[in-house]
């Protein structure tokens, strides 16, 4: 455990919205000069969609630093079955919208009442499971963090992992939640309410039973601020876990470590404000796990011309980092396993007045990795925040050396939350139909859509 951070904001703060939708970018347009193309092989990257009407309004935008856009995060998760569901939120909470294998509904929307936020989703035959926020009573007034587990769509159990008597609260989730068989396992941002952390923000890593149990393991108080979570279920010991910490200032592997001071470093980082690159798994980031026990992760970089202890931080523990570009790069980084930190990190972009953001990764066939990432051109950064205009979703695959192996390609299904894997490799996830924009703050009411479209890209 690590002693709390003397700052009390966290990295966003939710702002009024406004409606900005425009007419769909040219898909055409590409933008970034890209490394590693010798030898790319032609590979289709087809992804096809389908229509899934909405039982209710889905406000799918909300204020980031700044007031920027940020996508409100959909998650899809595939069932031992091959059938799917898909959470995303509401008004009246969050709903989870069950679909076949095909991606189309076969159900009507199971609702979880008074539920704010999509902080991961796990599927199973008979239901699934929900990281959420639900009401609480804290000196902050705040919500609480919970697992909410639905079978044959009714409420099974709902287990808290935040509460008074732990001096926590869950004003907001940036989590996951992962399953392995046997048990969950739920990371997610904490807001110290009493005790040593009061006032600060952290995160925890808790272990739940099947059965809503509280296990042992992981910790109550870690990376802070965290920035970022990624979290991959292993079949024992420590879920391995990533988060991108703006005090000592990266990205670190958290894996079995509550405090972030002895985490291995993936790569240094200016992590204070928006310029972290966006959060795992809503924003950027995704951990994924080869076959061989190695794991890869992308992300949105600025990379660090220098890296230094703060001399103004009497704790030792701080970091100074001065970004080597003004925007946002692809990166990847691999691990060769779940406590160690990789190698010098491969950037696969290198493109002045360019942003790249919502970056995603995702197993692709036996041994490749699908890399997404959206473009913004002439962009402008200040103040933590970058803004530009859309040019297009990039698609591409990226072997486990990090050199790209296809075609840059662009599609008009963009990728802004969980992608599930089914068992012959397809990968799926949801989306909201609209063309994105970046260039402006958000503002007044967030816009909605009354659809999702479901994508599918089969290797």
């Amino acid at each position: 455990m690590t002693s709390a951070r003397r700052t009390t904001r966290h990295r966003r703060v939710r702002a009024a919205r406004k409606p900005a939708i425009g007419a769909l970018a040219a898909a055409g347009l590409l933008a970034g000069a890209w490394y590693a193309t010798a030898g790319a092989a032609t590979t289709s990257l087809t992804v096809t969609s389908t229509k899934v009407s909405l039982s209710a309004k889905y406000p799918y935008l909300s204020a980031g630093y700044n007031d920027t856009r940020e996508w409100n995060r959909t998650a899809t998760a595939v069932a031992p079955d091959g059938t799917l569901r898909v959470a995303w939120p509401a008004a009246n909470g969050i709903h989870v919208t069950p679909l076949t294998s095909a991606g189309k509904r076969s159900g009507a929307d199971t609702v979880v009442k008074g539920a704010k936020e999509v902080g991961g989703l796990v599927a199973h035959n008979d239901g699934f499971a929900l990281l959420t926020r639900v009401a609480d009573t804290n000196k902050w007034h705040e919500t609480a963090a919970a697992i909410v587990r639905y079978k044959g769509g009714a409420k099974s159990w709902t287990t808290k992992l935040t509460s008074t008597a732990s001096h926590d609260t869950a004003p907001l989730l940036d989590g996951q939640l992962t399953w392995n068989g046997s048990k969950y396992g739920a990371y997610f941002v904490v807001h110290g309410a009493g005790g040593f952390a009061d006032g600060h923000y952290g995160d925890k890593l808790s272990y739940v039973s099947a059965k809503g149990a509280r296990l042992s393991g992981g910790w109550s108080w870690g990376c802070s601020h965290n920035e970022g979570i990624a979290l991959h279920a292993e079949t024992s010991g420590a879920f391995t876990s990533l988060c991108f910490d703006d005090w000592r200032s990266g990205l670190f592997v958290s894996t079995g470590i509550g405090a972030p001071d002895v985490a291995p470093v993936v790569q240094r980082e200016q992590c204070w404000a928006g310029y972290c690159g966006g959060t795992f798994p809503g924003r950027t980031g995704d951990l994924v796990k080869s076959a061989t026990g190695r794991y890869a992760t992308a992300f949105a970089s600025r990379g660090a011309a220098s890296a230094k202890k703060n001399p103004d931080d009497s704790s030792g523990r701080g970091w100074t980092v001065t970004p080597k570009t003004s925007t946002h790069q692809v990166a990847i980084a691999f691990l060769k396993n779940r406590d160690s930190g990789p190698g010098k990190a491969v950037y696969l972009s290198n493109t002045k007045g360019t942003e790249h953001v919502n970056v995603h990764l995702a197993p692709y066939g036996k041994d490749k990795l699908l890399l997404s990432w959206e473009s913004l051109k002439n962009a402008r950064c200040a103040a933590g925040t970058c803004t530009g205009t859309f040019t297009g979703t990039h698609l591409r695959l990226v072997d486990w050396n990090g050199r790209f192996v296809s075609a840059d390609k662009v599609v008009s299904a963009r990728i802004t939350g969980d992608v599930a894997v089914l068992k012959d490799g397809t990968l799926t996830w949801a989306y909201a139909p609209v063309t994105p924009s970046y260039g402006t703050k958000l503002t007044g009411a967030s816009p909605t859509t009354t659809s999702l479209r479901i994508a599918r890209l089969t290797p």
